[in-house]
């Protein structure tokens, strides 16, 4: 090795090291644990936001679990009350899309904890169909849900949000790339990343710290619930075989375990699951060839109708395939996520 290739081999050593260590210490100094901290959770009664509470209250944190429908809530607050028995859980019906129910509610939750710590903007909804079937009012019930709901909650709490706080903003791989039929989803979830990262540089100034999160798919049982147009059935076929693959998707509550160690040190943004990360990097480094394979995607998912109107949810669009095993892990996760209704009040 020459003298040139030496000293450059130093630099990069010390570089690394030098940038390890930086990032060792600034983790710790704006670390903060969760435990009698309140966390505010919007779409917290399924899904993603749920096992998220439960991994809040396991930290000893206090939740307010908002969503639309209440029986839903209280099938939440009494899944997490059995989970981490003592923990407090505030339920509220909000409709986040809506400005004045999201101030109340905010207001409520300050009247009954008396603080705010950590802000989750959870709450999304999934269109799977071809652009030929996706309307102006599906991208914009998209923008409404992804970012002007977390615009209105985070508008509402920052006055009241202390040093060391949160506020996380759940987007999406599809955040990051673009994925064939799911357009009205990734241009609301798009929006949300960029206003995330922009809040963080606006707000670390005053010691509250924004963690954008972009997961991959997950093992949540949300397909029963997304929402399908085109050809129903075919489209709520490949959708719900690609969230219960167990080698191109993450558990729930491993996903969970991530978003909060995230959280706890403050960290900018977190893509959870490899092959989210492998995608990122794939359309971050070789656009050209992303738009390729993902062109080749598109080829293969279901053609266009003429139906424009039609929207389905995805336990409508049910058949053969999408009841058969090869989704039975994304089924399981239903079940435990309060994606679909018990059959009884005994609850597990």
């Amino acid at each position: 090795m020459n003298t040139l290739s030496r000293s450059l081999f130093k630099r990069l050593t010390f570089g690394l090291i030098g940038g390890l260590a930086y990032t060792m210490v600034r983790d710790q100094l704006r670390f903060r644990s969760l435990r009698k901290s309140v966390v505010v959770i919007t779409g917290g009664s399924r899904g993603l936001g749920l096992v998220l509470a439960k991994e809040f209250a396991r930290q000893g944190a206090s939740l307010a679990l908002l969503a639309r429908d209440t029986e839903e809530l209280a099938r939440a607050k009494k899944i997490v009350e059995l989970f981490i028995p003592g923990t407090d859980v505030l339920t509220l019906e909000c409709d986040c899309t809506k400005p004045h129910q999201v101030d109340q509610a905010v207001s409520s939750i300050l009247r009954y904890f008396g603080q705010i710590d950590v802000v989750v903007n959870n709450a999304g909804v999934i269109t799977t169909s071809p652009l030929d079937n996706t309307t102006k009012k599906d991208f914009e019930d998209s923008l409404d849900v992804h970012f002007w709901a977390p615009y209105y909650m985070n508008r509402a709490c920052i006055p009241h949000l202390k040093r060391g706080a949160r506020i996380v903003n759940i987007s999406s791989i599809g955040g990051v790339v673009p994925v064939p039929h799911l357009a009205a989803y990734c241009t609301g979830k798009f929006a949300l990343r960029g206003y995330s990262e922009s809040l963080r540089l606006e707000l670390m100034s005053k010691g509250i710290y924004v963690t954008t999160v972009c997961p991959g798919l997950m093992r949540t049982g949300s397909a029963r619930n997304a929402r399908v147009k085109g050809q129903f059935k075919k489209e709520h076929a490949w959708f719900a075989l690609m969230a219960s693959a167990p080698l191109i998707t993450i558990s729930a509550e491993r996903a969970a375990r991530k978003i909060v160690s995230a959280i706890k040190i403050g960290k900018a943004e977190t893509t959870v699951s490899t092959p989210a990360r492998i995608l990122s990097l794939l359309n971050s480094n070789f656009p050209g060839i992303y738009a390729d394979l993902g062109s080749v995607a598109n080829w293969i998912l279901p053609n266009p109708t003429e139906d424009l109107r039609t929207t389905l949810e995805g336990k409508d669009a049910e058949s053969m395939f999408t009841r058969s095993f090869v989704t039975s892990l994304g089924e399981r996760a239903a079940e435990r996520n309060n994606e679909i209704p018990p059959q009884t009040d005994q609850l597990h």
